[in-house]
């Protein structure tokens, strides 16, 4: 296929971290994204690609900046650059999905997408006594704002303090243990090895935030100050977040890449890119160790780039936590020898709030670029796995038109759900659970719980002796007696 005019490529790439100790010297999230989108202009080789953006359109931080993309405009003398702002709760990869659409519809010839945090500078002015504002910027709501369509989780979820990200995504993690028949130490160990392999990659990332290059044995133990979280995490497992870190890019048509002189082998082109957003919260999900949605919207960007996964030399697979990682890989039956991700992960190269796929997009371009005619795949989750996006890219450039495609409805029709009652008295089995910690101690129970009748419920317990029982042996499968929201009865 001759390459259209309108085929949108990614011509500039460009990320920032900083990890001052003194507030008062740190740039705050606004100056660190517009820094980084000098580096993307840098990166092209055109500057003046900034002050010509067409669109800017930024996913939401920890910030609260009404409207960035206005204020990165009149920095950077984009007078009529239309702004956008993508909730939490929207994929990062949409952002992607809508700006390469909107340059191959003629709607615009260069777009902006940048993101970033300073929450390591926030930590460094809460620990010493000091202040670290963000600069007001009047004004109204962005041009246009995305929205999720729905919470994320259900009240029963709340009600029983499974709204922090590292308790559901243990209960995933334990359903997905016990799907696979490993034990309690054979799965602990294959976790920590996938990790200790991210960490690997981290070490080798100019750009990662901890670089140290951590062992197995470092992530699954306790050394450290690695507590545990919530079964079966330690801290190493999750996201860092508390991190300086921006990303800058640079998207337009063919077009206009040749008309600013962009030289060829900076081009990386986006394939397809594909969504889920049918949200079902965690306990409602049959199977929570499974994912339809990443089955369907990988199968989907495949299709539509005309390749198979074996085709796609580079995965930067969304690594928030390791089930999130285990279940992508597994749904998209992604060889087992493969390693997933080029920049070491949300844990070791740094997990911004609502940006990491950005700082991703930035390694996954330099590596590309060096390894000429290659593809990869670079995806998201938005949620508790709720929703799910893929991205395919490449710097061979593509043999059919570019699609943006949305695979919901497929999603809905395939997954299996079933109905969550609160205030259960009677007999269970336990379908996954998690344990939460006060310090280092196993304190409380709480599980997923299938009924007789094939609704389900919650329970929890505040037993020790229980609760430390539930980390030291398989409780998924397990027979419960439940009454009013407490597990009663449990044989251990």
């Amino acid at each position: 296929m001759s390459l259209s005019a309108r085929t949108p490529v990614l011509v500039g790439a460009g990320a920032v971290q900083q990890r001052l100790d003194d507030p008062q010297q740190a740039l705050e999230p606004l100056e660190l994204m517009i820094s980084a989108l000098r580096r993307a202009a840098d990166d092209a080789g055109c500057a003046q690609l900034l002050e010509r953006a067409s669109s800017i359109r930024l996913p939401r931080g920890f910030w609260d900046y009404p409207d960035p993309g206005r204020a990165i405009a009149r920095r950077f003398g984009a007078k009529s650059a239309r702004t956008q702002v993508a909730e939490l709760g929207v994929l990062q990869t949409t952002l992607f999905g809508v700006a390469a659409e909107a340059i191959a519809a003629g709607d615009d010839d260069v777009v902006l997408i940048t993101g970033g945090e300073a929450k390591y500078r926030a930590l460094r002015a809460q620990l010493s006594g000091t202040s670290a504002p963000l600069t007001a910027h009047p004004g109204g709501e962005a041009d246009s704002v995305l929205r999720p369509a729905r919470d994320i989780w259900n009240q029963i979820e709340a009600d029983f303090g499974l709204l922090m990200p590292v308790n559901q995504y243990s209960i995933m993690e334990n359903a997905l243990r016990y799907a696979e028949r490993l034990s309690i130490a054979e799965h602990r160990r294959e976790v920590a090895d996938l990790w200790a392999d991210f960490s690997r990659v981290a070490a080798d990332n100019p750009t990662a935030w901890n670089r140290d290059g951590l062992s197995a044995d470092d992530i699954a133990g306790s050394a450290g100050g690695n507590r545990m979280l919530a079964f079966p995490y330690t801290k190493l497992h999750n996201s860092q977040w508390n991190v300086d870190q921006a990303a800058g890019l640079i998207l337009c048509s063919v077009d206009a890449a040749r008309a600013a002189g962009i030289p060829q082998e900076k081009w990386v082109f986006p394939l397809a890119v594909t969504e889920s957003n049918h949200m079902v919260p965690l306990s409602e999900r049959r199977e929570m160790h499974r994912s339809d949605g990443f089955r369907l919207a990988g199968e989907k960007a495949l299709d539509i780039a005309g390749k198979s996964i074996r085709d796609i030399e580079h995965l930067e697979l969304y690594s928030c936590f390791p089930a999130a990682v285990r279940i992508q890989a597994r749904e998209m039956k992604i060889p087992s020898e493969r390693r997933l991700t080029l920049t070491g992960g949300m844990p070791f190269a740094g997990g911004p709030l609502n940006n990491f796929v950005l700082q991703a997009a930035v390694r996954m371009a330099a590596v590309l670029r060096a390894e000429r005619r290659s593809s990869g795949m670079l995806t998201a989750v938005s949620g508790m796995l709720t929703k799910q996006g893929v991205s395919l890219w490449s710097t061979q450039p593509p043999t059919v038109p570019y699609r943006f495609a949305d695979v919901s409805a497929e999603v809905a029709a395939a997954m299996p759900t079933v109905e969550v009652i609160p205030n259960y008295d009677g007999p269970a089995v336990v379908a996954s659970y998690t344990v939460l910690y006060d310090g280092n101690t196993a304190s409380r129970g709480v599980a997923v719980c299938d009924l007789p009748d094939g609704r389900r419920t919650l329970a929890a317990t505040q037993d020790a002796m229980l609760a430390k029982a539930m980390t030291e042996s398989e409780f998924c499968g397990r027979p419960v007696i439940v009454a009013q929201g407490i597990v009663t009865s449990a044989g251990y």
